[in-house]
Order: structure tokens, then sequence, then C-alpha cells
């Protein structure tokens, strides 16, 4: 259940993981690359997860042939641009978008600031055309190293006004926030907020680093922060948000089940959590969605709901006075 009067608000969505498969069907017809497959619905298995994957990095391969297809930057723009009409169809009223400038960049070797500028004026573009309110997160990708991450870094800084803060996501379990703290000193030097993939593949430790490490005010996933009630009690009092993605956390098998899925616990523990889509492309869904199974298969309360909805407001990356307009647009339309 969604409630209207609300505005409805994505804040862990990847726009790399958010192409459209006719996009890239399209992308790859006109760039002449070559797909695995003659028909466009045998390609749909190659870039949906179908059921779950067997573990988070078979999950984030589906996002590969999105980028693949990324010959210039005219096709980036144009993927930034149908990233936020795909919140226009969703109904959603503010979305951050997250990208990793990097991974877009690499299979045709494009500047990587270029891409960050590409990506800014498609969504941009967008915004103005669908009238939807979308500000933008870069990512650093761990699993590529630290050297790459710093060229990204340095990159997404040179166009830092137009983001709202800096994510550090990837390969969690092999790359750990302690080895990229000093990127993040540059990020709070420049004035971003943080948040940070923890607790996904990893442990409540990698929880605990992306805080007191990278100064993240906001946890991606933190699903395996139930483990520690220290952490619990710590996210609780000190208001940091956990950006839950219950269809995600399933499909790439950090629970086995919805069902399982701890929320019941953050929310007990007095631990703010929303509700995100993560790569609703790859995974086939959208954001009311998610608040569809978080009622019907975990029995969250209307009144739980309503809270999780405040909670994605209240931790958005924008002003006061941009969240008190949200709800004033919402209440106006009613």
């Amino acid at each position: 259940m969604v409630f209207d009067n609300l505005p409805l608000i994505d804040l862990h969505r990847h726009l790399d993981g958010n192409i459209r498969p006719d996009t890239i069907w399209d992308l790859a017809q006109q760039n002449g690359i070559a797909l695995p497959v003659e028909h466009f619905n045998d390609f749909i298995p190659h870039v949906r997860i179908e059921d779950k994957a067997s573990d988070l990095m078979e999950f984030l391969a589906k996002l590969d042939w999105g980028v693949k297809v990324l010959a210039n930057l005219e096709d980036v723009q144009r993927v930034a641009f149908e990233n936020v009409e795909d919140l226009s169809l969703a109904g959603i009223d503010y979305a951050e978008l997250r990208f990793s400038p990097y991974y877009m960049a690499m299979s045709h070797n494009l500047p990587t600031a270029d891409v960050v500028a590409a990506v800014i004026a498609g969504v941009k573009q967008g915004c103005s055309e669908f009238n939807v309110q979308a500000n933008l997160i870069g990512i650093l990708s761990r699993t590529f190293g630290l050297e790459k991450c710093q060229h990204e870094l340095d990159s997404l800084l040179v166009h830092k006004d137009n983001l709202v803060a800096i994510d550090l996501a990837g390969d969690e379990l092999g790359q750990p926030a302690e080895l990229f703290e000093q990127q993040f000193k540059q990020v709070d030097k420049a004035g971003l907020n943080v948040t940070v993939h923890a607790g996904e593949a990893a442990g409540p430790e990698s929880v605990w680093q992306a805080i007191k490490l990278l100064k993240a005010t906001r946890i991606g996933h933190g699903v395996r922060s139930y483990q520690d009630p220290a952490l619990l009690e710590y996210l609780a009092t000190n208001n940091i948000t956990l950006e839950t993605c219950l269809t995600s956390n399933y499909q790439t098998g950090t629970i086995a089940n919805i069902a399982d899925h701890p929320i019941h616990t953050f929310l007990a523990n007095g631990v703010k959590v929303c509700l995100n889509t993560d790569d609703p492309a790859v995974e086939g869904i959208e954001l009311r969605h998610e608040y569809h199974i978080a009622k019907t298969t975990l029995g969250l309360t209307d009144k739980q709901l309503q809270d999780i909805q405040l909670n994605a407001l209240h931790a958005a990356f924008i002003s006061d006075a941009e969240k008190q307009a949200l709800l004033k647009l919402k209440s106006a339309n009613i």
C-alpha cells in the first residue's frame, strides 16, 4: 500500500541498473554490437533475473549488457533520460539516481568525466519534460579497485555541484570500505553526503566501517545489521537510515525468502528504513511492488508503511524546504 497523500520516493535506484531491455537491444543494433541471441524475447534472461541469482556477483553480471552497448555519449544521455521517464511512469515523485561513471564508460573507453556530464544532461532533460524531481549520486565502484575508484571520484568531483552524494558499491567482500578512507575524506571536503552499500554481501563489520570510516549517514541494504544488537542501537540513536530493497535482497541471495527479511527486527529496534527498487529493469519490478510485498508477504501494518514512506522523505539528500514542498505538492493533488 502506498499512501497517495505522501510523496513516493526511491532513494536507492541504480541508473545503470535500470537500462530498458528494448533500449539495450536497440543500441546493440545501432552500434553493431553482437548479442548472444537472435531474437529479443530470448535476450530477456540475459538482462533480467528469473527468480533469483546464486549470489550478488551473478546478479551484478546481469547489468553488464546495459553498459556494453553505450558506445557514445548520446547513448549515455538517452538512458539517463529514459530513467527519468521510468520514474514518471512509476508514479515516483522524487528519486535519487545513482550511477558508476567508470562502469558506464569502460566498454567503449568513453571519457569518464564526460559520461558524468551526459548523465546530468539526460536527467535534467527528463526532469523538465516529465515534471519529476530527481538528484544524482555518484558511485565509486570498488569492484575495479582503488586506482579506478580514485579516477572515478576525480571525474565526479568535476561535476560535484550536480550531485548530492557519493556512494561506494560493488565487491563488498573483496574490497572492504577501510581501503577507501582517503577517497571519502575528499568527499567530505567537497561537502557531499555519503551513502554506502554495506551489510549485503558482508556482515555488520562492513556497516560499522561505512559509518565510522567513511561517515555514511545512510546505508545501502544493511541487511546483516540485525546480527549486531549494538549496531542496531547505534543506527537508531544516530538516525542512520537503511535503504531497504526487498526483491533485490531475495534475488541476490542475501536472504533466502522475502518473508525472512529482517525488516521487522529493524523496525522493532527503532531503526529507520525506507523501501527502494535497487535495479528495477534487472529485477522486473517497480517501487509500488515493494510496498505491496511489504504488506502482503511481510505483513507490515498501514502505520508502518506510512512511516516508511515518511522515512524516505526525511532521509532524502535535499533541504527541509524541498521536503516540505514535496509534502505540499502531494496534499494539493489529493
